[in-house]
């Protein structure tokens, strides 16, 4: 009796301390919800700096969106995109029917490629070669002197390069001076493609160091320290700790480089096209500004840009698609 008294005297008091238990995680689980005006108020000091940019991508890149309806009417300035005549595809029969549009793809995607190969692996080396360095100030310096070019405009770089490999530049003077024949890269349409190439590179190796740099910090220095016990040597440790640490953002740019593949860069192009020619300078975008804004004709421009956005949209999907399969991450966890 004793013992059933006391098993039933002792059974509320655990049914009670259950209770207390749960009822206090209940309230711990409110506490650590926070409601959406709650996290409003404690992140407001970083929406308050991303709210420029975003204010910029909206009003920049999505409302502009709404005239790609354009691209199907016959626009008239003055009657505006809503109320002009719709003409349907037509605009697509005379882009596709254009000899000139696909000499602009054919060289939108040479150029791409060339940048692919020779451009995209530049800062990655200079990532590994700048945090090989061990004096910090001299790491610091020639980060600075390679990351100045960033901040210079298309016509400065251009104007450099002028100077430099122009019929009147340092190259032909020194060609001149020992008796040889002169070559003025500069209006050299076969030239061109890697004279570009050159001119992004020597401009945006440096911005993109940095991004390469901080992933390079994110390594865990202890596994160099025990590959280097091991006996493993400065390249193998490149092989099997550097690179795979780099791996996922090498990816990540990699795919975004994918989808701006269209993208090869219209100031650049069009500050060189009457040096060169339209034959090895005309790429999607300039012919887009020629035929649409140049010539009035803003529905076959449109047509031309959307053209570029779809192509980029399944370039970028179909690369994501391939990171996934690789087991990375890509732009996004499937």
């Amino acid at each position: 009796m004793a013992t059933v008294a006391g098993a039933g005297a002792g059974a509320p008091s655990e049914v009670t301390g259950g209770g207390a238990t749960s009822a206090n995680a209940a309230k711990s689980a409110r506490t650590n919800r926070l409601t959406w005006w709650m996290r409003l108020k404690r992140d407001r000091s970083l929406l308050i700096m991303a709210l420029p940019a975003v204010a910029l991508t909206i009003v920049f890149a999505y409302l502009p969106m709404f005239g790609v309806i354009t691209a199907f009417k016959y626009y008239d300035i003055y009657d505006g995109f809503l109320a002009s005549p719709w003409i349907g595809l037509t605009n697509f029969e005379q882009l596709f029917n254009d000899p000139v549009f696909w000499l602009a793809l054919r060289n939108t995607l040479v150029l791409s490629a060339i940048q692919l190969v020779l451009f995209f692996p530049i800062p990655i080396a200079l990532a590994l070669l700048l945090d090989s360095i061990m004096s910090s100030r001299i790491r610091s310096f020639v980060q600075s002197v390679v990351y100045l070019p960033h901040f210079f405009s298309w016509v400065l770089v251009i104007t450099i390069f002028q100077q430099m490999l122009g019929g009147a530049g340092v190259l032909n003077q020194i060609l001149r001076d020992v008796g040889l024949q002169t070559w003025d890269v500069m209006t050299d349409p076969g030239a061109f493609k890697y004279l570009v190439t050159a001119q992004a590179v020597w401009k945006e190796a440096g911005w993109g160091i940095i991004i390469f740099l901080a992933a390079l910090a994110a390594i865990d220095r202890s596994l160099y320290e025990a590959a280097a016990a091991d006996g493993a040597g400065r390249w193998r440790r490149l092989w099997h700790i550097t690179l795979p640490g780099l791996r996922g953002i090498i990816v990540l740019l990699l795919v975004l480089r994918l989808g701006n593949a269209l993208t090869v860069g219209f100031e650049q192009m069009l500050i060189q096209r009457q040096a060169v020619g339209a034959d090895a300078s005309e790429v999607l975008d300039t012919f887009a500004y020629h035929r649409g804004v140049i010539s009035n004709d803003f529905g076959f421009g449109t047509a031309v840009g959307l053209f570029k956005g779809v192509v980029s949209l399944v370039l970028i999907l179909a690369a994501n698609k391939v990171a996934h399969m690789f087991g990375e991450d890509g732009l996004y966890r499937r």
